[in-house]
């Protein structure tokens, strides 16, 4: 690797120049981006934005402003640190960016990441959300997506569960950040078991949940950054498919009658067909294909 970039201590470097030289230090050392940036050049935005105390998104409208030679320095130790650990830059900043949205970010619980958010926020599942609807965030982790349905669709019940009481007290940080603590209330426990009984009430007209479903042969093959993230969040057995026997499994008694359930499953389609031939989907489309989620109507779980 080329030796890292010189503190510009002495030198007057634009924003634009100082992602440019940071994306090249990051670049070189090639490590394996997904957790919220596609590249060098997006986590180096993120660093230096994070250094600015403004968004990423921000930051691309002040390229052309000068950058201070200390918050330089200090964007060059996050990337430094970056490289060391080859955690994701997430846990690092313990700060992640979901359409737009900020979230607190740590170890306990999965990056904020998932193409449910893309379909949240474009209103793509508001047909199946009636006004004063209800709705749940299975497998909530951080609480990203119980966060971005509240914030898209205020007038909706909304509910969020995880196995993980860590991964529950990372969502609980999200809802305060948010001020939606008393909007979304939590669960905790093993997929239903910690929810009231389906009766007609108590029944959602949305159920959203990106689940572990990694299978093992892919689990195996994971870059560090991964194996960085609980193996609980990630992992979905031999096939990637055993939490989601799970959740098809009961969904139906969870679902009103004109119902939807909504599964991430990223790259697991061959998989998914395997193991529910007879279940017709809806395939969403969203920036990463149009076979990374689905949708089940309720009728069709029955």
């Amino acid at each position: 690797m080329d030796p890292e970039p010189q503190s510009q201590s002495n030198t007057i470097a634009t924003v634009e120049q100082s992602i440019d030289r940071l994306a090249q230090h990051l670049d070189q050392a090639k490590l394996s981006y997904g957790h919220g940036a596609i590249d060098a050049q997006s986590e180096a935005l993120w660093i230096i934005s994070k250094q600015l105390q403004i968004s990423p998104s921000d930051a691309l409208e002040q390229l052309q402003a000068p950058l201070d030679h200390r918050l330089y320095d200090a964007a060059l130790g996050v990337a430094n640190e970056r490289i060391q650990t080859r955690k994701p830059l997430a846990y690092i900043l313990e700060e992640a960016w979901l359409m737009g949205v900020p979230f607190y970010c740590n170890e306990q619980s999965i990056v904020p990441r998932s193409w449910i958010a893309e379909l949240i926020t474009e209103g793509a599942l508001e047909p199946w959300l009636p006004a004063d609807g209800r709705a749940l965030d299975l497998c909530t982790g951080n609480g990203s997506l119980a966060v971005l349905l509240a914030l898209s669709c205020p007038d909706i019940h909304v509910s969020a569960c995880d196995i993980s009481a860590p991964a529950l007290a990372v969502a609980a940080r999200n809802l305060d950040r948010h001020g939606l603590s008393s909007h979304i209330e939590l669960f905790h426990g093993d997929l239903w078991s910690p929810l009231p009984d389906p009766i007609n009430e108590n029944r959602f007209d949305l159920i959203i949940c990106n689940p572990p479903y990694v299978n093992a042969a892919s689990m195996r093959k994971l870059p560090a950054e991964y194996h960085a993230e609980p193996v609980l969040a990630l992992a979905g057995g031999e096939d990637g498919m055993d939490l989601i026997r799970k959740i098809i499994g009961n969904a139906p008694d969870y679902l009103s009658e004109r119902g939807a359930l909504v599964l991430e499953i990223g790259n697991e389609v061959e998989h998914f067909h395997k193991a529910f031939p007879q279940i017709p989907v809806i395939w969403m489309d969203v920036s990463a294909g149009n076979e990374q989620v689905l949708l089940i109507q309720a009728e069709d779980l029955r």
